[in-house]
């Protein structure tokens, strides 16, 4: 099979191996260990039937390849009554730290084996905390079309998570609105395992229409429909300071639900890419959209609204506002809480 290019996304690779779509090796390393134990979870699942792994799923670890050599014999041995026999090396930033040869050294000796692997072997490397070392195991897998190199990064807060999710949400057959999207990533910052198990309970829940709402997610969830991110930043971007302090004050009763570093967070992303809308010099449709880093006509909307109540000179202020109130919360210059420093910026911005 054919190596895919490097832009294969988590659930394109993971539908692939659900069609039973395999390639002799997977390369799977990065920061985000959740993509690599899924997939990896995946490709044993799929590849052998469950009374098939005993004698067809062989499992290493880094720190215990002495010699990659063996693990090379290893591959090149046939299936046992099975279509398929699957090799996972856990943990291969390890390997080769055992007898101080090295890890990239001992890695790259896999290289041999993808220029010419087993068709009925299904090579797994999980390398997490990074970026893998063996540069020449990846070149030759590259150049010689053996396999998959999938780099599994963590996604930023914001923007990257709810993108994360409304893939993961139309993979399974659902759809979501924006309040309701942007509630779910404001309420699992960056944890990509947490968003996952959230949906996965949401999907299940949702009637008819497999639509997902701000009411399902208030009452399985806990997060409120009326008190959120979401109708923080659609306060602020219309001035209305009577909604924005009731949900600052529902905030202050509910600090566990609404961490103040997340919010702050949302509020420089809103102000610092309404800077950008008012600044682009591309008024179109297309150029707004870029300019903002979506696809939505409708966020692109919520711009253009927000901008007839801030000018940019007011958008360059609020963002100053905003970094002095994040190096004030992590004590620079103050002891004030967050909950108070919160209060301060949402005044400020109000005002400014």
């Amino acid at each position: 099979m054919a190596a895919k290019k490097d832009s294969n996304t988590y659930l394109s690779l993971l539908s692939d191996i659900k069609s039973k779509k395999f390639a002799p090796i997977y390369v799977l390393h990065g920061e985000e260990g959740y993509y690599i134990d899924k997939l990896e979870q995946a490709i044993v699942e799929n590849a052998l039937q469950p009374h098939e792994v005993d004698f067809n799923l062989n499992v290493v670890y880094g720190i215990d390849i002495s010699d990659m050599r063996n693990v090379i014999s290893m591959c090149r041995q046939y299936p046992a009554m099975a279509k398929y026999q699957v090799v996972v090396i856990r943990e291969a930033q390890n390997v080769g730290k055992m007898n101080n040869k090295g890890n990239a050294n001992e890695l790259n000796v896999l290289k041999h084996y993808a220029e010419q692997p087993m068709m009925s072997t299904i090579l797994v490397v999980c390398n997490k905390n990074g970026a893998i070392a063996g540069k020449e195991l990846v070149d030759a897998v590259k150049k010689n079309k053996t396999g998959i190199i999938f780099r599994s990064d963590k996604l930023r807060e914001g923007r990257p998570m709810e993108m994360a999710a409304m893939e993961y949400i139309k993979s399974l057959g659902c759809s979501i609105d924006d309040k309701s999207l942007s509630m779910l990533a404001s309420n699992v910052g960056n944890d990509i395992s947490r968003l996952y198990t959230e949906i996965d309970k949401l999907t299940i829940l949702v009637d008819a229409n497999k639509r997902i709402t701000p009411e399902l997610i208030e009452r399985n969830i806990g997060i409120s429909k009326d008190y959120n991110n979401f109708e923080l930043q659609e306060a602020l971007a219309h001035r209305n300071a009577k909604k924005a302090f009731e949900i600052i004050n529902y905030y202050e009763k509910n600090p566990k639900n609404n961490p103040t570093i997340v919010t702050v967070s949302m509020i420089f992303s809103f102000f610092s890419k309404l800077l950008l809308f008012r600044a682009t010099k591309d008024r179109s449709q297309e150029g707004l959209m870029a300019a903002v880093g979506t696809t939505s006509t409708f966020r692109v909307k919520k711009f253009a609204e927000a901008a007839q109540f801030y000018s940019t000179a007011s958008c360059v202020n609020i963002i100053t506002y905003i970094r002095q109130c994040d190096s004030r919360s992590k004590g620079i210059k103050s002891r004030q809480d967050a909950n108070a420093l919160l209060r301060e910026l949402i005044y400020k911005i109000l005002h400014s």
